[in-house]
């Protein structure tokens, strides 16, 4: 070791006897300083505007603008100019053969030069480092471990950079040469994921050997050891190439003799990086305090109680227009959307099967290709995209296997346990397009426990959940590529027909009644009565002037307030209004408690205002609320396009805030009974879920989860919530913002030039 650290501390010396080492210490300095001084005026411009800030740590460091991120980007343009040196001096000066005659082995050689540069990479860490102690002093409750992670991540990654670059130093005597094959080399381990994606197994190398994106994870806060190895492989397997050039030269061994060796020593690198990123051999650490990285409690234990095998197939149709998000180039970038939860599993088997087939979402075929058969489609497609076409199913054939029609023969996941339990995993139609992790989660808990079957009553004129009526209730209750959809939320929908001898099944758990337009017969009068009372639960949508809904909601105590409410805005019909959760509404579900930090909304048109008229034995809670723009209950207009509404006292009108979601409950038996009353039958409606209110913050699709996780009793949908961050605060004023951005600017540089050039200065005239 003695040897070793010599090799070290004169490599150092030389390298700092260099322009170039402080040359690349100043600008990183500079830049780096730059980048955190401009971070930290964005977050100051919103704290002083009103926004609320959030997870202040980790939109430093590690978001997408954040300071670890930056830096991963631009630290390979560094690394060859600091590497170039390393060999190519000693061999283009000759000092290689006073080496060679030395008593000192190549691996000693090797191991020093690479010593200096994991010296030198300390230094530049201390450069970042000393940017989160300013934001220790400046950011109240800083979160300090993720910080450590991604330091140690772009430690690594320097690492990395400077075996690849002494590699490449050690092939060459022309230090420019030796630079540009640094960039080159790390320009092609960057692009390797991208290489042969399209062969089994062969795909996994190759992804596996790609350095681009490699410190992300744990930028944001996850420590996994496939990252760590990747990076410890790395340097190993160049250090290690690097040796057997030098003694290659020493020994004058023969070329077949050279080559072979570095052959076992890449495959040696491979197979060990192919093991370590098996699921079943990775460990993580995540160092986040809210574990943002890692599955939510309630998922993990889900998860815990997937016993047995399970497999995820997913299907993929070649004339599909989102086939390709599955093709073979993209698999390991689409296992990436199931990493987390095959962490909590990680025998699961994931499969990829692929045919062609006609698609529900690609009309475009029909226009390119008019009087084409599928096949002659799926041929042309396949020589577009370069695949081979015998690796698709026929449509007989994968009919044979499983019927897709249902899902309209688009991107789909089937997952299977064991006991023969199986769901569909889909793809929703907005920006987000993959399930996320309230979606996977219901799926598998459909399968461990038993959820909700909800009963849309029908017969009285209500909406019906199939159809595409503007009014009905299809999108948010069946629709297939809705990702706020109850079936895609782990329940169970169905219609309910309570006449003539029809009786409620014993399943149901909740019932919608959504506005009926005439009373119900007797006999499913009394059927529907017998399950109120014996505590089932509700949801009950109406509209103002109801006779038929208002007798209904009677025998629960409630009643709309005459008239239908009115908030007068600009180019907006006035019977459109606004209508924001409550703070009450925080104790009914999650999602209300998010709506009001997000100012989000619920918009209405035609709209009943509901008060308490007497007690039923219901405790009643505000859910929704008209905001304190000016409402009241119109009576008398009726044309709100073409005539203006104004407020008559004498008419009963009257200017206030009022409820138009309530929710009731009450104890029956050991039960607690749970009713949802909206006065709005339409805002949850397949037209009504984009309200015609021109006002940022729409959210009536958040109406569906919140209510439905209260009368689920939190079952569905599975609550993924987090905690909320600590570090909210930034001790920072505009004139305390300039001291430190001129200071990391200016200041720090500046006695990094100064103190170099006067170095250098007097060694030249040593």
């Amino acid at each position: 070791m003695r040897q070793i650290f010599k090799i070290a501390k004169a490599e150092l010396f030389t390298l700092f006897y260099s322009p170039i080492a402080w040359m690349i210490l100043v600008v990183f300095t500079f830049q780096t300083g730059m980048g955190f001084a401009d971070t930290m005026q964005e977050m100051l411009r919103g704290q002083s505007s009103g926004l609320g800030l959030s997870f202040i740590s980790a939109n430093i460091f590690s978001g997408q603008r954040g300071l670890l991120a930056s830096v991963q980007s631009y630290l390979y343009l560094y690394m060859p100019l600091l590497t170039m040196g390393l060999m190519s001096r000693e061999l283009s000066s000759g000092s290689i053969k006073l080496l060679y005659s030395s008593p000192i082995t190549s691996s000693q050689i090797i191991r020093g030069k690479f010593l200096a540069m994991m010296a030198y990479s300390l230094l530049l860490i201390a450069v970042l480092l000393v940017y989160v102690v300013v934001c220790m002093f400046i950011v109240d409750k800083f979160e300090l471990a993720p910080v450590l992670s991604g330091l140690l991540a772009i430690y690594l990654l320097m690492c990395a950079y400077a075996a690849i670059g002494l590699f490449m130093s050690s092939l060459t005597s022309y230090q420019v040469v030796a630079a540009l094959g640094t960039l080159v080399l790390l320009g092609t381990l960057s692009y390797m994921n991208k290489v042969w994606q399209s062969i089994d197994f062969v795909r996994d190398i190759t992804y596996w050997l790609s350095i681009s994106g490699r410190c992300n994870e744990m930028i944001a806060g996850l420590i996994c050891t496939e990252d760590v190895l990747y990076f410890i492989i790395v340097v190993a397997m160049f250090l290690g190439l690097s040796i057997l050039k030098l003694q290659a030269n020493r020994t004058h061994a023969s070329f077949s003799s050279v080559w072979s060796k570095y052959a076992l020593v890449v495959i040696a690198a491979m197979a060990l990086g192919y093991t370590t990123s098996r699921p079943i051999f990775m460990a993580y650490y995540d160092t986040t305090e809210t574990k943002r990285n890692t599955l939510t409690p309630n998922s993990q234990a889900i998860m815990a109680k997937l016993d047995g095998g399970l497999t995820i197939t997913t299907y993929v149709n070649l004339l599909d227009r989102e086939g390709y998000n599955g093709m073979p180039e993209m698999v390991n970038e689409d296992k990436q959307q199931l990493k987390q939860y095959i962490r909590f599993k990680p025998e699961t088997k994931l499969k990829y099967v692929y045919y062609y087939d006609t698609a529900s979402n690609n009309p475009r075929l029909n226009f390119v290709y008019k009087n084409k058969s599928l096949a002659e489609m799926a041929q042309k497609e396949a020589e577009i995209k370069d695949l081979d076409i015998d690796m698709f199913l026929k449509p007989e054939e994968i009919r044979k296997q499983i019927n897709l029609r249902d899902e309209g023969n688009v991107f789909v996941r089937l997952v299977e346990r064991e006991n023969g339990q199986k769901a569909f995993l889909r793809i929703y139609e907005d920006m987000m397009k993959f399930p996320d992790e309230a979606e996977i989660s219901a799926v598998f808990k459909r399968m461990v426990m038993k959820l909700p079957k909800i009963a849309f009553l029908q017969g009285q004129g209500e909406r019906k959940i199939e159809g595409d009526r503007i009014k009905d209730y299809t999108l948010f209750s069946s629709v297939k590529t809705f990702r706020y959809a109850l079936t895609n939320q782990g329940c169970d929908v169905e219609t309910l027909d309570l006449s003539g001898n029809n009786q409620i099944p014993k399943g149901v758990d909740i019932i919608v009644v959504s506005d009926m337009l005439q009373d119900m017969d007797s006999v499913s009068k009394r059927k529907l009565d017998a399950y109120i009372a014996n505590g089932g639960n509700l949801v009950v949508t109406i509209k103002p002037g109801s006779a038929v809904m208002e007798s209904f909601i009677s025998q629960f105590g409630v009643k709309t307030i005459p008239g239908q409410l009115v908030q007068p805005k600009t180019d907006v019909a006035a019977n459109a209004v606004i209508c924001r959760p409550t703070n009450a509404a925080i104790s009914i579900a999650p999602m209300f408690e998010l709506m009001i930090k997000q100012h989000a909304y619920v918009g209405m048109v035609k709209a009943a205002g509901l008060v308490m008229a007497e007690d039923k034995g219901f405790k009643a809670t505000p859910v929704l609320q008209t905001d304190t723009m000016k409402t009241w209950n119109e009576t008398q207009t009726i044309d709100f396009v073409n005539d203006s509404a104004s407020v008559d006292i004498m008419a009963g009108e009257k200017a206030d805030s009022f409820v138009t979601a309530m929710a009731l409950s009450r104890k029956v038996g050991n039960k607690e009974q749970r009713i949802m009353i909206i006065g709005d039958a339409d805002c949850i409606s397949n037209g009504g879920m984009k309200p015609p209110i021109r006002y940022y913050g729409a959210s009536n699709f958040s109406l569906i989860p919140g209510m439905f996780h209260w009368l689920s009793y939190g079952t569905v949908p599975v609550d993924v919530s987090r905690p909320h961050s600590k570090d909210n605060t930034l001790f920072l004023t505009k004139g305390s913002l300039k001291v430190v951005k001129y200071g990391l600017m200016g200041v720090i540089p500046g006695l990094l030039l100064i103190g170099s050039s006067i170095l250098l200065i007097r060694r030249r005239r040593k």
